[in-house]
């Protein structure tokens, strides 16, 4: 068995635990395996050891690996994690099964055109800048819930859920209890947040899915 099967295994069973020290239901967290920058040999044997879920930052790479993996695999649902420019909107709705990062207006709008055309909807998720980091994606927390009513009222979309990736130098747990607030207030059901180093406490909040990469593949 490879490392990154033996670590995805336990990355599984310490989402276990802390769903259990949660005092949440078993399996009610998903994990979603970030495999940005890892090519199809790397991914393959995670696929292999049952993981279905995966994320990938840009819309032109995962195009060059996951058709034939999904393919392969039908029930692979794909997640955009990273940013999205508004040009790549019609690629990342014929590819992906979930955008987690729709974080202004024109994104929205594209997004709503071309889920009309290509007849596909995608699982949406709002992104939130928790921090307030100005080099960082999201829409400003103030801002969020307004946002998520423009999305569903003016653009039609269904909007399932919100995502945050909290500053790198600050405790992640008042990120967390923000969005989780956010998500109370917008009426959504989804909150993915939670990397490799924080994934544990991100259930304790009530991450729905955690975002895992090196903890699973290994440093890039």
């Amino acid at each position: 068995m490879g490392d990154a099967v033996q670590q995805f295994f336990a990355v599984k069973a310490k989402i276990a635990a802390a769903e259990r020290e949660a005092g949440r239901e078993a399996a009610t967290v998903t994990l979603v395996a970030v495999s940005k920058t890892f090519d199809a040999a790397d991914i393959s044997p995670v696929i292999e050891a049952g993981q279905r879920v995966f994320g990938e930052n840009r819309v032109q790479e995962a195009q060059g690996k996951w058709p034939a993996m999904k393919g392969a695999f039908p029930d692979i649902e794909l997640h955009l994690i990273g940013p999205l420019q508004s040009n790549k909107a019609r690629e990342a709705v014929a590819l992906f099964d979930v955008i987690e990062t729709v974080d202004r207006e024109k994104i929205a709008a594209e997004l709503a055109r071309e889920i009309a055309r290509q007849g596909r909807a995608p699982k949406l998720y709002v992104q939130v800048n928790t921090g307030s980091e100005p080099q960082k994606a999201g829409i400003e927390p103030g801002e969020a819930v307004a946002f998520v009513a423009r999305c569903r009222d003016v653009h039609g979309l269904a909007i399932e859920g919100l995502m945050c990736i909290p500053p790198a130098d600050e405790n992640p747990g008042p990120h967390f209890a923000l969005l989780e607030k956010l998500g109370k207030e917008a009426g959504v059901a989804k909150l993915s947040m939670g990397m490799s180093g924080d994934y544990e406490t991100a259930i304790a909040f009530g991450a729905t899915s955690v975002r895992v990469g090196s903890a699973i593949f290994g440093g890039r």
